[in-house]
């Protein structure tokens, strides 16, 4: 992930920094200090980080429980306003998905009991309320946000671990779309609200509104493009009139090839028509303000485009270009011969042809579908 500083592995999985957790951490210190002095900002600072560490405890509940659903993790990234582990799929069995979800929120119920029992019990929500006075326990702060990490997650705002676990109960009565669907129009209904009342309150309301509205529309679209590509091939959706450039080819001649296409993306084959990478429109302006039109594609372009096969499940396909964060994924031939590229606008054209139109006899699909008639 851009702008993130990798401070190590857990059993596979990279745990991440973004650096505007750092500049929350540099934020932290300086408010603390113009309360206390120098030692209340250090406390304030050791605070969060052990905050942040029971934050990434609670997704490390999430990556333990999916693996033993055979998910992958590759990676947690720490954000100012939480963590994000990115899971290589979400399980489709509600019952796993449900297990996956409350894992999480479990971590930091079993955190804020372990303190709770060393405290004595002593901890109330004056404690939360009092997060930013030195004068209160750092340990007594530490179980008041534990708790409210629990209540707040809970909260059936999807993609929240709440919203995963309502659409997990929702799946369980419909399909799984359906119940994305679902989920999803509460999580942005929640949103909305939590925005409004950061504009009133906490401003951080308004930047987990945000993120929730717009991760939950997202997820929608990816399982309903998901849904759409099961039965279907990647011949079935695949461009396949589209230009090419050569190994030789300079960042200038991708610029005019820009100019005369609708493409936004320039394939690089070698002779044989094997994929090299893929030229990018924002790779091409970044690589001719930095070294002009002369510049060669091949020091520009993404080098690690994933290839499928022309009988590949499409559903199958599109996991890749979530998964590697490609902009397209090639299309090739038993030979290895580029004949096709795959693009998540391509296929959401493709739905949005079957949705007009759903027995309408056009496109590949349709023609491999079609009813024989009897001679």
């Amino acid at each position: 992930m851009p702008w993130s500083l990798t401070v190590g592995y857990v059993y596979g999985t990279a745990v991440r920094i973004h650096v505007t957790f750092l500049l929350f951490l540099a934020w932290i210190w300086v408010a603390y200090y113009q309360r206390g002095g120098a030692g209340a900002a250090w406390e304030g600072v050791a605070f969060v980080a052990l905050l942040f560490l029971c934050v990434l405890l609670h997704e490390f509940g999430h990556i333990f429980a999916a693996r033993r659903y055979g998910v992958k993790t590759p990676e947690v990234t720490l954000w100012p306003f939480g963590g994000i582990a990115r899971l290589e799929r979400i399980p489709e069995k509600p019952s796993e998905e449900l297990v996956v979800a409350l894992a999480g929120p479990a971590v930091n119920v079993v955190i804020a009991a372990v303190l709770l029992v060393f405290l004595g019990g002593n901890v109330g929500v004056e404690h939360i309320e009092a997060i930013e006075n030195p004068q209160v326990s750092l340990l007594a702060k530490l179980a008041a946000a534990n708790i409210f990490l629990v209540v707040f997650n809970l909260i059936p705002a999807f993609p929240m671990d709440g919203g995963r676990v309502l659409r997990a109960l929702l799946a369980m009565k419909m399909s799984h779309a359906q119940a994305t669907q679902m989920a999803a129009s509460i999580g942005q209904g929640l949103a909305i609200g939590l925005g409004v009342l950061g504009i009133f309150g906490n401003p951080m309301l308004i930047i987990i509104a945000v993120f929730v509205f717009l991760a939950a529309s997202g997820e929608a679209g990816q399982v309903q493009m998901k849904q759409a590509a099961q039965g279907l091939l990647v011949e079935d959706a695949m461009i396949t009139q589209f230009e090419t450039l050569g190994p030789t080819a300079s960042v200038g001649d991708a610029a005019e090839a820009l100019i005369r296409t609708t493409q936004k993306d320039f394939p690089i084959v070698d002779g044989a028509e094997h994929l090299r990478g893929v030229l990018t429109r924002d790779a091409m302006i970044a690589a001719l303000q930095a070294q002009g039109p002369g510049a060669s594609v091949l020091e520009a372009m993404q080098a690690d485009v994933p290839t499928v096969g022309t009988r590949t499940p499409l559903d199958r396909a599109l996991v890749l270009i979530t998964q590697r964060g490609a902009p397209v994924v090639g299309v090739v031939d038993a030979g290895g011969r580029l004949v096709g590229l795959l693009s998540p606008e391509n296929v959401g054209e493709m739905m949005m042809l079957r949705a007009a139109q759903p027995e309408a006899r056009f496109g590949p699909w349709a023609k491999r579908q079609a009813p024989t008639r009897p001679a």
